[in-house]
C-alpha cells in the first residue's frame, strides 16, 4: 500500500503497462503516488490509469492539456472521469482555457497550471516566446494567473518555489519536478534541487522519474528519496496543501 506520509510522486515514463505495473507494484510502500505521462498514456491509454488503481495508488495524470478552452474543458472532464487524484494543463494557455479546466474537474480532481519547463532556461524563454520578464517573473506571473482562474495549484521548478509560495499562499499546491537526489545525473533538466531542498523550499510534492527508474536497486532509491523529503518536511515550518 502507499505511504499517506510521502511526498514522492514516481514518474512512470517507461513504454509498457506491464513495465509499469512491476514498478508501481514494487515501489508502492514509498509512494504519495504515481505519474502517468504522455509515452505510457498513448502506448496505453486509461488502462493504464486503471491498473494503478488497482494497486491503490493515485495518480497524476501528467497531459498538459493546451488548446482552446472548451476542447480542454472536455478533455479535463474525461480524465476527472477516469478518476485521477490531479491533473495539469499549460498555464500559458490562458485565463478562459484555465477556468474550463477547472469547471471541466468539478472539484472532483486537483487541476495544476504548469509554468515554464524544467528544460527551459532564461535564455531559451526569451528566445522563444520573445517575453521581457525575466524567467521568474514569467513563472510568478503564470502561477497567479492560474490562481485567479482557479486552479488549485501549480508545477513549477523547485527555483521558484518559494517565490510561488509567498505570492500565492500556503493553500496553493506546489507539484515540483526537476528534482535530482545529490549526485545523479540532470539529464535534460536545468532547474534543479534535492528532494530535500525543494521540500523545505515549499514543494508539497516531488516528482521523480530517471534517478529511480534507471537506478541499480529502484526501491531502495525511492526510499531514500522519501526519507530525504520527510526530513526536508520536518525541517521546513512552512504549512503546506494536502
Amino acid at each position: 500500500m502507499p505511504d499517506p506520509t510521502s511526498r514522492l510522486i514516481v514518474a512512470l515514463d517507461v513504454p509498457t503497462l506491464s513495465e509499469a505495473t512491476d514498478l508501481a507494484r514494487r515501489l508502492a510502500p514509498h509512494l504519495a503516488g504515481v505519474k502517468i505521462g504522455s509515452q505510457l498514456f498513448t502506448a496505453e491509454g486509461p488502462r493504464a490509469v486503471h491498473a494503478m488503481h488497482d494497486l491503490g495508488l493515485r495518480v497524476f495524470l501528467d497531459l498538459k492539456f493546451h488548446d482552446i478552452p472548451n476542447t480542454v474543458g472536455g478533455a479535463v472532464a474525461a480524465a476527472t472521469s477516469l478518476g485521477v487524484w490531479m491533473l495539469n494543463v499549460h498555464a500559458s494557455g490562458g485565463p478562459a482555457m484555465m477556468a474550463a479546466a477547472a469547471t471541466g474537474a468539478g472539484g472532483r480532481t486537483l487541476v495544476l497550471g504548469v509554468t515554464v519547463l524544467t528544460s527551459v532556461e532564461e535564455k531559451d524563454l526569451q528566445a522563444t516566446l520573445g517575453t521581457v520578464r525575466t524567467l521568474r517573473d514569467h513563472v510568478l506571473h503564470l502561477a497567479r494567473e492560474a490562481k485567479a482562474a482557479g486552479l488549485d495549484g501549480v508545477v513549477a521548478s523547485p527555483h521558484e518555489i518559494a517565490d510561488i509560495r509567498q505570492a500565492c499562499g500556503p493553500g496553493f499546491l506546489i507539484v515540483t519536478p526537476g528534482v535530482r537526489p545529490a549526485g545523479a545525473e540532470r539529464g535534460d533538466q536545468r532547474r534543479v534541487m534535492t528532494p530535500g531542498e525543494a521540500i523545505r523550499a515549499g514543494a508539497d510534492y516531488v516528482v521523480v522519474g530517471r534517478p529511480i527508474l534507471a537506478a541499480k536497486d529502484p526501491v531502495e532509491a525511492a526510499q531514500r528519496i522519501t526519507d530525504e523529503c520527510r526530513l526536508g518536511r520536518a525541517e521546513s515550518r512552512e504549512p503546506r496543501a494536502e
